[in-house]
């Protein structure tokens, strides 16, 4: 028996993040994986280093997801960059069509504050129409602190507390990711799974943030949840894989270094 894990992402063009990461990992995990891309981003070395995104029309994305569904039968994605609200509404759309035994939702947010546009009304639409699907979502720190509304958070008990009004939004389980950014020489994320709290904890590997760390992490569990695993255990395994990957991080031209898929 083939264990299928679906994504719904975009591409990220130095191949550090994005469905790229997201395959590599399903492929490394022993998940058969495939996935429907919603945006192509490209950053710029001309302009040191920012993203260029450009949107996959809403009918293109549905008719991958339409395809893929109908080729499979899929029951666990994992849903990563989206990008527009045009982009969530089809995308919920399409999730709703059928059940799933689990969404895993990297709540990819752009909106860095409350000021008016489509940043926000992004952010707002993916909080309003995909995290309620989500059965696990997986947010770093500046996520978390969005969507729980809390302003600080510098310890184990106030990235719990986050996890719980994130959880109280809709999802079953909440990944409340502290990583580097969390004080202390542990890189602390905690896994609140219905009432059940669990806080993993491992050190450091350096004190800067990897690219493509949370869209691997997501991905992971997505892919262990694929071959049966219960959550508590597909994201302990998740963690492990992506911190092997930090470790065995790569190099390139562009200024961040990237988690390496494999051993």
């Amino acid at each position: 028996m083939v264990d299928l894990a679906y994504v719904i992402a975009g591409s990220e063009a130095t191949g550090g993040a994005g469905i790229q990461a997201d395959l590599r990992t399903f492929q490394e995990l022993g998940a058969f994986g495939l996935g429907t891309m919603t945006c192509i981003v490209s950053f710029d070395p001309a302009d040191d280093w920012n993203h260029r995104s450009f949107p996959v029309p809403a009918e293109i994305i549905a008719q991958q997801m339409e395809a893929a569904t109908a080729a499979y039968e899929l029951d666990v994605v994992k849903i990563g960059m989206l990008g527009t609200p045009a982009t969530i509404d089809v995308v919920a759309e399409g999730l709703r069509r059928q059940p799933w035994r689990h969404v895993v939702l990297d709540p990819v947010l752009i909106c860095k504050g409350q000021e008016p546009g489509a940043a926000l009304d992004t952010d707002t639409a993916l909080r309003e129409q995909v995290l309620p699907l989500a059965t696990v979502v997986t947010p770093n720190l500046f996520e978390t602190k969005t969507l729980s509304g809390m302003d600080t958070i510098e310890t184990v008990e106030q990235l719990t507390e986050a996890a719980r009004r994130i959880q109280a939004l809709g999802p079953r389980a909440v990944v409340a990711k502290g990583g580097v950014e969390l004080p202390g020489d542990d890189a602390v994320d905690v896994l609140l799974d219905g009432d059940e709290v669990t806080v993993l904890a491992t050190p450091k590997v350096g004190n800067e943030r990897v690219a493509g760390a949370g869209c691997t992490l997501a991905a992971a569990i997505a892919a262990e949840l694929a071959k049966g695993r219960e959550v508590r255990d597909a994201v302990t395994r998740a963690k492990e894989f992506v911190t092997a990957g930090i470790e065995g991080r790569v190099s390139g031209k562009a200024p961040f270094t990237v988690v390496r898929q494999g051993a």
